[in-house]
């Protein structure tokens, strides 16, 4: 099995994410990967993605990702069901940093009880 075959979720999700400058190549036993995330929780993903595939320190694979918007950590779709404190609690480890994730979205929040399922929040940097 080639590298790119091993990694193939890692390179679909780098797909998935439209990461900018991607590129794979694959040289003398280690699949060399990079290219630009969007913001730090898909660079995040994908690391995660990586660790999941070649364990906590794979020494096959080389990453190089770098970071486009570093002015918040990531973005998420409301769902049904959600609330800022759901949110906060999900990306920030704390239901009570809900305003912190209000205060990032008052272009189109007006109100911390009233979101929206479809709306795209950002998420604060943690």
């Amino acid at each position: 099995m080639s590298l790119q075959d091993k990694y193939r979720s890692v390179l679909e999700l780098g797909q998935q994410f439209n990461i900018s400058d991607g590129y794979v190549n694959e040289e003398n036993g280690v699949l060399k990967v990079g290219g630009v995330a969007k913001n730090q929780y898909e660079k995040d993903q994908i690391w995660d993605a990586i660790k999941a595939v070649g364990g906590e320190n794979p020494s096959d694979v080389e990453a190089d990702i770098k970071v486009a918007n570093t002015d918040y950590y990531g973005e998420y779709t409301v769902a049904s069901g959600d609330t800022l404190g759901k949110i906060a609690k999900m990306f920030l480890g704390s239901a009570g940093r809900y305003m912190e994730v209000f205060n990032m979205n008052t272009d189109q929040l007006s109100n911390p009880d009233l979101i929206k399922v479809g709306q795209v929040l950002k998420i604060p940097n943690r």
